[in-house]
């Protein structure tokens, strides 16, 4: 009997990984066997986590997924407004372009003799080139700093260069406002709402000259906007900027023959019967 119980023991401890020789004494036996039931328990405890790395593994490749599906999203969008940015500035460094290119004459003696008493009278605000019919405006004395509101000072000046362009003799000329800047970027969060960047900016004040002169009087079908932010300046920009890249540039040009009248007054209303419609006229839909 006992030596088939220690044959038992014997057979046992040879599935165990440790060779085993003969029979061993039962202390030695169950001490084995404890010894091989925590290995087991270990390698089981290592299966689970093997498993539930992989389901993590997995679940960051699943996020890694989604992740890269949505940057080629936006790198899609990306793509399309740097296009669409990019086309817009070709057309306008088309525009502008074509400003450069004008073949732009001596202008009407009276103009230009107006024009040249206007900057004398106001120096700190404009000058005068005569010989590129050319009045520049500063924008240091023309506006606040990121502001697009014409200072007092400046606001008077422009009514008076719009008494000037009012006048018949300069009725045929036209005005290519053109704003400029320096390469100091737009820090303030509340200037950055309104305009961007400089080439929103430059653009912005331009659009505010020409809208005090149309306002007062000039007809606007005389007027050309743009801007050329901080990338056309006249004297090398300084750690702040100079103050002479900053302005607002307006030349003035032979205007070209429409085929549109200036200004047109509205057709007679007709007294014939038969041509008044039953239907009551719409609005135009809201733009």
């Amino acid at each position: 009997m006992r030596r088939a119980a220690c044959l038992t023991r014997c057979a046992v401890l040879l599935s165990l990984p440790i060779l085993a020789v003969g029979c061993v004494p039962q202390e030695r036996y169950d001490s084995l066997l404890t010894a091989n039931r925590s290995l087991q328990e270990q390698l089981v405890a290592a299966e689970d986590e093997r498993d539930e790395a992989r389901t993590s593994i997995q679940a960051v490749q699943d996020q890694l997924a989604r992740v890269n599906r949505s940057y080629d999203s936006l790198q899609g969008r990306y793509n399309e407004l740097n296009s669409a940015f990019d086309q817009l500035e070709a057309e306008n460094d088309g525009y502008l372009r074509r400003i450069a290119q004008l073949e732009i004459g001596p202008l009407p003696p009276d103009v230009e003799s107006a024009l040249e008493e206007l900057a004398a009278a106001h120096p700190d605000v404009l000058t005068f080139d005569a010989r590129r019919g050319m009045v520049r405006f500063a924008s240091d004395f023309t506006f606040d700093l990121g502001s697009v509101e014409l200072k007092e000072d400046a606001a008077a000046t422009i009514q008076a260069l719009a008494a000037i362009l009012n006048e018949s003799a300069a009725r045929g000329l036209e005005a290519h406002v053109v704003g400029h800047t320096d390469n100091v970027r737009i820090g303030r969060p509340e200037t950055r709402r309104n305009h961007p960047t400089n080439m929103h900016l430059s653009v912005h004040r331009a659009i505010a000259v020409r809208d005090a002169l149309t306002a007062a009087g000039v007809d606007p079908v005389r007027f050309q906007v743009a801007g050329y932010g901080e990338f056309r300046p006249i004297v090398p920009n300084e750690a702040r900027g100079a103050a002479e890249n900053r302005r607002v540039e307006i030349y003035l040009a032979a205007m070209p023959a429409l085929d549109v009248r200036l200004s047109a007054s509205p057709a007679e209303p007709s007294t014939d019967s038969s041509s008044v419609s039953a239907e009551p006229a719409t609005e135009e839909p809201m733009k």
